[in-house]
């Protein structure tokens, strides 16, 4: 399957409101950021930000440098148009978090549902390899992916489900647990998805 070309047509057929991940509060992605201790103008990245709400609740709280990267040009195009001019106060990257090599190191790296599309085990290992080396040696790594009990797909494609422990132990070989939670995401269809949060440490 053509990655780009699926959520390119996604992103232009269907409105915000219209997909499962719509959430404008981002309020778990915020209690992150608000737990790690960050400076206003720490380096954060979203990577599959998408036209999500959290760089936008990111700008509110005052943060100053954010980047958001996601393989649709229309998604990321949907959220400039949303912020207006605010849009120029965040770096936008279009490309594939399987293969994304980014321009920074950063203090918080935040993944919410683009990690467990990732099923190829090249893919996997080349993303958490490149996480690792762009983390500050005292930044954070959360990452939000369907549970063992939340959907076995998303927007038709499969995705790799993670309970606590299969996400620490598959991270284990770069990065080191600090806090673990369950989420419970409720969608606009009135359906919940099961979603587990963990946040990371570099390992040197």
């Amino acid at each position: 399957m053509d990655r780009k070309a699926h959520w390119e047509n996604i992103y232009t057929t269907k409105e915000a409101d219209a997909v499962s991940w719509y959430q404008p509060s981002a309020h778990t992605s915020m209690a992150f950021a608000s737990k790690a201790g960050l400076s206003p103008d720490a380096k954060i990245i979203d990577i599959g930000g998408g036209d999500s709400y959290f760089a936008e609740r990111l700008l509110e709280a005052g943060f100053t440098d954010i980047t958001v990267v996601d393989i649709s040009a229309a998604a990321l195009e949907r959220a400039k148009g949303r912020l207006g001019t605010k849009a120029s106060s965040i770096k936008w990257i279009v490309a594939d978090a399987a293969d994304f090599n980014p321009p920074a190191v950063y203090d918080f790296w935040h993944d919410r549902a683009a990690f467990h599309f990732l099923r190829d085990e090249d893919d996997v290992e080349n993303y958490l390899k490149t996480a690792q080396e762009h983390l500050s040696p005292d930044g954070t790594f959360v990452l939000g992916t369907f549970s063992e009990t939340g959907p076995t797909k998303c927007s038709g494609i499969e995705i790799r489900q993670y309970s606590e422990s299969a996400m620490q132990q598959r991270l284990s070989p770069y990065f080191e647990k600090t806090e673990c939670l369950k989420a419970d995401h409720n969608t606009p269809f009135g359906t919940v998805q099961h979603f587990t949060f963990c946040s990371f440490r570099r390992k040197e």
